[in-house]
């Protein structure tokens, strides 16, 4: 049996990745930047500064790394101001789960957009504790905040669930020893080394039932 359950935040509870890839592009395009085919998966799961030094360094945008992190995230969060992209579902599966088991959330949103979207679901109690990778030394795919949430909880990685979406947060939480259950975007499927680290993965964050986790106890 798990003894908790530690959700990832963007496309799993919100469907803010086209959002986030929407921001950033634009961001790139009118800053002097190439966007490449593979920059959003490259990008999926890395901490604010990763994700900002990237676009200034590896991309060619003509601003610094902070003042990318300050601007994009500015961006996000007027877009969150005016709605909160929830995912179908999402917010009863998490209140379904925290009726048996601690919630954490590893999250690679900075801090206040994870605040911004957990009080737009309504969310914010659901969970004992929440972490953003700002707050780590590394941002996924390593397992830092996986790891330091489960510290948190007082659970043993081993015991716990984690339900992500993308490939770079499948292999953070497997790194950090936990069952993961995946629950892919559409537009960003899994790789399949990712893919093949998951316990289950289901088609939907709606299919998350009790059922499934206790069965991967």
């Amino acid at each position: 049996m798990a003894d908790a359950v530690v959700f990832d935040l963007d496309g799993v509870i919100v469907d803010s990745e086209p959002v986030w890839e929407e921001v950033r592009r634009a961001y790139v395009a009118t800053h002097g930047g190439t966007w490449q085919p593979d920059t959003q998966r490259r990008l999926m799961g890395m901490s604010t500064g990763e994700w900002a030094r990237y676009l200034s360094g590896e991309l060619g945008v003509e601003r610094t790394a902070e003042q990318v992190a300050v601007e994009v995230v500015d961006e996000m969060a007027r877009r969150y101001a005016e709605r909160v992209p929830v995912i179908d579902g999402a917010d009863e599966v998490v209140r379904r789960l925290a009726a048996r088991w601690p919630l954490g959330l590893a999250s690679s949103s900075p801090t206040r957009l994870i605040a911004a979207a957990l009080a737009a679901t309504g969310l914010t109690e659901a969970f004992g504790a929440t972490l953003s990778t700002e707050e780590t030394e590394r941002g996924k795919p390593a397992p830092d905040v996986y790891l330091e949430v489960a510290r948190r909880l007082g659970v043993d990685p081993a015991r716990c669930v984690a339900v992500e979406d993308s490939s770079n947060g499948v292999r953070s939480a497997a790194a950090a020893g936990m069952r993961v259950v995946a629950v892919p975007h559409g537009a960003y499927p899994l790789d399949p080394d990712a893919e093949a680290l998951a316990a289950v993965v289901l088609p939907a964050v709606g299919d998350l039932t009790p059922e499934v986790v206790a069965g991967l106890g």
